[in-house]
């Protein structure tokens, strides 16, 4: 008689994962470790950078940007985009939940955590606004959520980014503050400002990602497209943000080195955010009746921030070397491994509150 062995959900998990993604905490580490060394070593690296811009992020900076945003806006398959509106349970608590409810509860984490910080809440506050539409597509996958449906809610995310993100960013960061009495952002910003940041460094890449299906699936179909394509041209996601972090570690060397605390207090309201965040997407899915698939892939499009584009707005609108700067770069250090732990919770809730596991998994 043949004995069946189950793997591990855990072991399963890591199993999935590509080399370049299961170390994907190591790799962002050695980046900002990099970034330091040189910033340190080579003496004027912050002219030289500067010396060429695109608006005001210099040249090597906006390359990697847009390198970093552009293959993971490749991956969505636009065309399904009719079948998600249809659910609209989904629908509308996705769209509460990432544009009413996270926003929110990250602007009051950002001014209990930084209140005496305003560069440093104010990047925060921008990290909150940058809606998922990255590596939530790995966690996702990893968690077997509903993979069409988090490609969907993806491309929602992005157009919605490119035509509220401004107005989101004026009303949190200036118009809210004013009625509640509280300190609004100083004068560097400008809704025209973060709106020429996002339609730069997420209109391109989303025009050129949707070009990028259109034309190749038309020319030599999905099967080619999605087998063959996008394993190439993925990990280029992961170069961009790499090559970006390093650059930007660079010249916050001396901000990072000399204030650990203040980038331990960074991470800490994020961290609170995911763990919450998840735990209400699990628990709406839940009350809703949507299945595991479909609650999880809620849970983590939620819970997951954009923070390439945080990253982008906030150099792009502060500043390099700005605290605004800082609080993106800190983010995928934080977000990375934990939304790889919540990989593990949601593997955790399936079994204990949705239907069985599958002996493969």
């Amino acid at each position: 008689m043949t004995t069946q062995t189950t793997i591990p959900p855990e072991a399963a998990v890591m199993a999935r994962l590509s080399t370049l993604d299961r170390f994907l905490p190591v790799w962002i580490v050695a980046a900002m470790l990099l970034g330091l060394a040189l910033g340190s070593l080579i003496p004027g690296l912050d002219t030289a950078l500067e010396a060429v811009k695109i608006g005001e992020v210099s040249l090597p900076i906006a390359i990697g940007l847009l390198v970093m945003m552009y293959p993971v806006l490749a991956k969505v398959r636009y065309d399904q985009a009719h079948r998600v509106i249809a659910d609209k349970k989904l629908m509308i608590s996705s769209l509460v939940i990432n544009w009413v409810l996270a926003p929110a509860f990250m602007f009051v984490l950002a001014w209990i955590f930084l209140a005496d910080l305003p560069e440093y809440r104010t990047g925060l506050i921008i990290v909150g606004l940058a809606r998922c539409i990255a590596m939530v597509m790995i966690w996702n996958d990893l968690a077997c959520g509903d993979r069409e449906s988090a490609a969907v809610l993806v491309a929602i995310n992005s157009v919605f980014q490119v035509i509220a993100f401004g107005a989101l960013g004026w009303f949190y960061l200036q118009l809210l503050p004013s009625w509640l009495g509280l300190p609004t952002t100083n004068a560097e910003f400008s809704f025209w400002a973060i709106t020429a940041s996002v339609l730069i460094f997420l209109g391109i890449p989303l025009l050129a990602g949707f070009l990028t299906r259109t034309l190749g699936e038309k020319a030599h179909g999905r099967d080619w497209y999605e087998g063959t394509f996008l394993p190439r041209l993925g990990p280029w996601a992961l170069y961009g943000l790499l090559f970006t972090i390093t650059l930007l570690f660079a010249l916050q060397g001396g901000t990072i080195t000399s204030k650990p605390l203040d980038v331990a207090r960074i991470a800490l309201p994020l961290l609170v955010y995911f763990v919450v965040v998840f735990a209400a997407g699990m628990l709406v899915g839940k009350w809703l009746d949507l299945g595991y698939a479909k609650t999880a892939t809620l849970a983590f499009t939620a819970a997951g921030n954009n923070f390439e584009l945080a990253i982008a707005v906030a150099v792009g609108t502060f500043g390099v070397t700005s605290g605004q700067a800082l609080a993106g770069v800190v983010g995928p250090l934080i977000e990375v491994p934990a939304l790889v732990a919540l990989v593990y919770a949601a593997l955790w809730a399936r079994r204990r509150f949705f239907s069985p596991v599958p002996a493969s998994l």
